[in-house]
């Protein structure tokens, strides 16, 4: 490994975000920042060109359908630029034709709007890992005090002790594992952990919530906490507030 490239292993991976629609980048900015990652944005192909070549990514979410060029003219930049960069196309076209025509010039991954923010991260850390690009504070098992997840095999345990989640129980207990003493509105929770066009109430956070807190909790000292009027933590059970109500 050369020094650049040790260098670069012990940074966050970068990740350059492409698509025109200003509401969207932002979310998945937001959603990237989380999971530890640095994230730039870019609403059209000749300023994610320049960003890809004064940046240098490690992965690329690259829409489609942009004003100046389409995806795949832009994906041949990349390829100059950066040859092995991973590129996640992003694209409101569901077409057979449309998917094989990304793949077959050169992207990595496809995801077709809408889509779950859960699934397009899952897949774009499968790309970094397979890169080589995540830190080994990116790697796949988290830990909060005695509560262990690993999004591999996609068990999980506390003190030793395997609990059964449900696939939505999982994708929120990782959310809240991944932010450690970090509080979470419902807000937050329902834009990352289901759909960015979830149009769902908020209460449904308060049934997976208390859902997670009967197998994680249940018996035990309490991990997870309300903040009242402000959304929900998880930390070890050590660090438990002395007051403060905890119902969802």
């Amino acid at each position: 490994m050369n020094d650049n490239a040790a260098a670069a292993r012990h940074r966050p991976s970068r990740v350059l975000v492409v698509d025109d629609e200003d509401a969207l980048t932002d979310l998945l900015s937001m959603a990237l920042r989380y999971e530890g990652w640095e994230t730039q944005a870019a609403g059209d192909g000749t300023s994610a060109l320049r960003t890809a070549r004064e940046w240098r990514p490690d992965a690329v979410v690259l829409d489609v359908m942009l004003p100046d060029m389409d995806g795949l003219a832009v994906l041949g930049g990349l390829r100059r630029e950066l040859p092995d960069v991973p590129v996640l196309f992003l694209t409101a076209k569901d077409a057979l034709e449309d998917r094989l025509a990304g793949l077959t010039a050169g992207g990595d991954d496809y995801v077709t709007k809408p889509f779950s923010l859960e699934e397009l991260v899952a897949r774009l850390r499968g790309l970094l890992r397979r890169a080589g690009a995540l830190t080994v504070r990116e790697e796949s098992v988290l830990t909060v005090g005695d509560l262990t997840l690993d999004e591999d095999s996609r068990e999980v345990a506390r003190d030793g002790t395997e609990i059964d989640l449900t696939a939505t129980e999982f994708e929120l207990l990782r959310y809240l594992m991944r932010n450690p003493r970090r509080v979470l509105s419902k807000a937050q929770i329902l834009d990352r952990v289901w759909s960015y066009d979830f149009g769902g109430r908020a209460n449904v956070v308060e049934l997976y919530i208390s859902y997670l807190r009967r197998k994680i909790d249940a018996g035990r000292s309490p991990m997870i906490h309300t903040r009242r009027g402000a959304g929900y933590v998880i930390k070890p059970a050590a660090d438990a507030p002395a007051a403060g109500g905890t119902a969802p």
